[in-house]
């Protein structure tokens, strides 16, 4: 079976399992039950298909997807609007996602740098594709306590560095909304070997990203609330948002936004005054893919 086609073989049967006749809007059918939701055969009916269609596809035997089929089996599986897009990433055709030629390298977007000049007053990165580090600022390093040097991996230190989990108060929630990310970049990129490798690295060294991949969870750009417990400045709260620019969406800027007059941000002049001039993102701005 084509690996694309067991993806979505897999993403299908998660979502059905999720999904409860009553929460369907159904009645069971009749007969024993042994799957947690709905069966295949009601799935079917609720997004107009035969059952041996429906079957080809969670099986992988269906090569062709249209658009209709899609939309409909989104409506019926109630997805939401990342897990659509993840859907129809997921169902595309393999000649239209094909690798067409080497990766140019990355290099940070010069408006993104200058909006991260812009921001200096709180912690930004600039991640590209693979979680890749393209550009940070000084305060960032300081609030994370790791250098995040430009060409190294953000997924890596979030889930490799024991140091990240006691950053991090809320570890587990922002971890596995960055698994979530990491699937539907796949999804995007069925083909790029330098990231199924990244999440099988992840998958095999680390049991909590083993167990949300297995969940198909799917996200994208989603607003974590980030706890830092900061060994000088003590217990700092971040909204992190993140900005992507419509010519260039494999770059985005993850801004650690804070609330005005809040104790995170009356500490983080004082922050910003441990930060390195040379650390800023000036300095990581002619960094590139490595």
């Amino acid at each position: 079976m084509p690996a694309d086609r067991a993806a979505l073989g897999a993403f299908l049967r998660s979502r059905r399992d999720r999904l409860t006749p009553a929460q369907a809007g159904i009645a069971p059918f009749p007969g024993p039950r042994r799957v947690p939701g709905l069966r295949k055969e009601e799935l079917a009916v609720l997004a107009g298909l035969s059952p041996d269609h429906y079957s080809r596809l969670e099986q992988g035997r269906q090569h062709t997807v249209t658009d209709e089929v899609v939309r409909a089996l989104a409506r019926a599986l109630q997805l939401d609007d990342v897990e659509r897009a993840h859907l129809r990433d997921l169902a595309a055709p393999a000649a239209r996602r094909r690798w067409s030629g080497p990766e140019a390298a990355q290099r940070p977007d010069p408006g993104m740098l200058r909006l991260m000049t812009a921001l200096g007053h709180v912690p930004v990165l600039l991640l590209g594709r693979r979680s890749q580090v393209l550009a940070r600022n000084g305060l960032l390093s300081t609030v994370l306590g790791t250098a995040m040097e430009p060409g190294s991996s953000f997924a890596r230190w979030l889930f490799l560095d024991p140091a990240a989990r006691n950053r991090i108060v809320n570890w587990p929630e922002f971890a596995a909304a960055a698994v979530g990310a990491l699937r539907y970049e796949l999804g995007r990129h069925p083909d790029d070997r330098r990231l199924a490798d990244l999440v099988e690295q992840l998958r095999r060294e680390d049991a909590d990203v083993a167990q949300w991949w297995d969940d198909q969870r799917v996200t994208f750009r989603t607003s974590v609330t980030k706890h830092i417990d900061h060994p000088a400045a003590g217990p700092l709260q971040f909204g992190i948002e993140s900005v992507v620019l419509p010519h260039d969406p494999e770059q985005r800027l993850v801004v650690y936004t804070v609330e005005p007059d809040s104790a995170t941000a009356r500490v983080l002049p004082l922050l910003a005054s441990w930060a390195a001039g040379p650390q800023d993102s000036g300095a990581a701005a002619g960094a590139g893919a490595r």
